[in-house]
């Protein structure tokens, strides 16, 4: 072994002790005749101390003043209490006075210093990504997920579940997004796709007898990035037989208690609430609310329409939230909100704003409205002295879109997005279906396997639209963490629903014969979930982009910069696969 201790392990009861470590040069100090080192590596930093003194102390003086930042090396020494002591590492009362000093390799300058706090972009972080891993508060990111996996594995298979792993190379069946597809050599012309999910291979483990499955596993989706999103990511995929949605909901409630505990010392005693789509969709405008904060839509069509004010009359829908608290908030700063919603990706027209001030109610669309109107308006509102409603119309739809995204970004201008308080929700009965107006074809809401309520099954191909589907979804702050469903283990229920989905036969055989057989050989009642981990352990790291959780993760382009890849074969590659290039 190159070190017989660790940087992070030294202490005060340690001292006398002549000791060997190895590590990274994080930074000298050379005070013209001491020169001190601190040495890092995955557990800590620890000092080193090099006396001038003999002609060997000098030499080692000598020696260290040529180290740079990142050198590797190893030193072996004799461990002494440090007169000027630092509190803030585990490590600071002691330091190595250096007896013996190896470079074990020399380093160029890091692009950026190797810190807490680092200089670099994060493109350069990136592209230089092993550089960035070194850094002690990214390294606890993978210290984190690391915990997180283990309590995962923990619990479930005190539940009873098989790891079982499944394949990578598969059949490209639809899933929502589009699939990476691999050449086979073998089979010119033909393809593998990489999963989006083990969706069909779980069910067919249930269909096996395995009863209760999980994996911590790798998936892809060809789809535009962001910051909870990347082309290859990691779920947590679970599946369990002869089950009812109660049965899940209450075993995948117990796994995030469990890692709510074991992770962060947080007790959830009381169950998850539970919220339908219908009631997320009208009260939030979304199907995954933050609950750490009200704001709650209150519709005003009956309040608002018929008084002249032409944005409001015509409306689909008129709606509105109160933000407590902000009516003393100047007119540059509500323009800046006007501005924000106008933004292309959100696309509304503009706010209406009521404001109760200390002078009583003030709108921007008095004109229209008398005082009595306006206070029925407050009252609605359930708004006070000082608070400030800002007030929305068009389509329905759209409007409550456009009001969620003003609704998350005054929670973040008012600070109630605190991401160390937790606030889990289930979401349940989503639509089965939602019909692409453009083509006019019915598509799954989640996937093309998702069961129906029971009491909807009869109307699956007589009224798709009003269908709801056994499903769930576990969202957290406003973060979907993952969800699921009850699934189709009929054969003629799974293939009245490839029918609705505009299947041919022939195409659902193609593409789901496998299945389909499975489903004749005696195929129990199941379900299952599945959770985004890269998400859920971003989100107990405080941090909102996944990137920071993934050891190394694509830019927004779906490049990694630091191999860069995607990259061009050969044409040798090419002509081996029988693949024709296009110029």
């Amino acid at each position: 072994m190159y070190r017989t201790h660790t940087c992070g392990e030294l202490r005060l009861t340690d001292a006398g002790k002549t000791v060997t470590l190895a590590g990274w040069v994080q930074r000298t100090r050379d005070l013209g005749g001491m020169t001190f080192v601190d040495l890092r590596d995955r557990y800590g930093i620890t000092q080193l101390a090099f006396h001038p003194g003999d002609e060997v102390e000098q030499a080692l003086v000598a020696q260290a003043r040529v180290l740079g930042r990142e050198f590797v090396v190893q030193v072996s020494g004799l461990v002494t209490e440090r007169e000027s002591k630092n509190k803030n590492i585990p490590t600071g009362e002691v330091e190595i006075v250096v007896q013996e000093l190896n470079i074990l390799n020399e380093a160029k300058l890091p692009p950026f210093t190797i810190e807490e706090d680092t200089d670099g972009g994060d493109e350069l972080r990136m592209k230089y990504r092993y550089l960035d891993l070194r850094r002690p508060f990214v390294r606890s990111h993978f210290e984190l997920r690391h915990r997180m996996a283990i309590a995962v594995r923990n619990y479930l298979s005190e539940q009873g579940f098989l790891e079982v792993e499944t394949p990578v190379l598969i059949k490209s069946t639809p899933e929502g997004a589009r699939d990476f597809v691999v050449p086979s050599r073998m089979n010119q012309g033909e393809f593998y796709a990489l999963p989006q999910s083990p969706q069909t291979f779980k069910q067919l483990l249930m269909v096996a007898g395995f009863d209760r499955y999980f994996q911590i596993v790798k998936c892809f989706r060809d789809e535009d990035l962001r910051a909870d999103r990347q082309p290859e990511f990691t779920q947590i995929d679970c599946e369990m037989a002869f089950v009812e949605r109660e049965d899940i909901l209450r075993t995948f409630e117990g796994l995030a208690k469990h890692l709510f505990k074991a992770i962060l010392g947080r007790e959830f005693d009381a169950p998850f609430p539970r919220m339908s789509y219908d009631e997320a969709m009208r009260d939030y405008g979304c199907d995954k609310p933050d609950l750490r904060f009200g704001m709650k839509f209150k519709e005003l069509n009956d309040l608002a329409q018929g008084s002249g004010f032409k944005v409001f009359d015509e409306a689909q829908l008129v709606v509105g939230i109160n933000a407590e608290g902000c009516a003393g908030w100047s007119r540059k700063q509500t323009d800046a909100l006007i501005d924000f919603v106008k933004r292309p990706q959100i696309g509304a027209s503009g706010i209406v704003f009521l404001k109760w001030t200390e002078e009583g109610l003030k709108s921007t669309v008095d004109k229209f409205y008398g005082p009595e109107v306006l206070a029925n308006w407050t009252e609605r509102f359930g708004m006070k002295p000082g608070d400030l409603a800002c007030i929305m119309a068009g389509p329905a739809v759209k409007t409550r879109k456009q009001l969620n995204e003003l609704r998350l970004h005054l929670g973040d201008q008012l600070g109630l997005r605190d991401p160390w308080r937790f606030e889990p929700l289930w979401v349940l009965d989503f639509p089965l279906l939602e019909k692409d107006e453009a083509s006019g074809r019915w598509h799954a809401m989640h996937h093309p396997f998702t069961s129906p309520i029971p009491e909807h099954a009869h109307l699956l191909e007589q009224d798709p639209g009003m269908v709801k589907a056994n499903a769930y979804d576990l969202v957290i702050n406003g973060t979907e963490i993952g969800g699921g469903s009850i699934r189709i283990h009929d054969r003629s229920m799974q293939e009245a629903m490839f029918r609705v989905l505009g299947f041919t036969d022939e195409d659902a055989r193609y593409k789901f014969g496998f299945l389909l057989d499975a489903f004749e050989y005696g195929a129990p009642p199941h379900g299952g979930a599945a959770f985004g981990f890269d998400r859920w352990v971003a989100l107990f790291g405080g941090r909102s982009d996944i990137r920071e959780f993934i050891a190394f993760p694509k830019n927004n382009a779906g490049r990694d910069t630091m191999i860069d890849a995607p990259s061009r074969l050969d044409a040798d590659q090419f002509k081996e696969l029988g693949i024709a290039t296009v110029s």
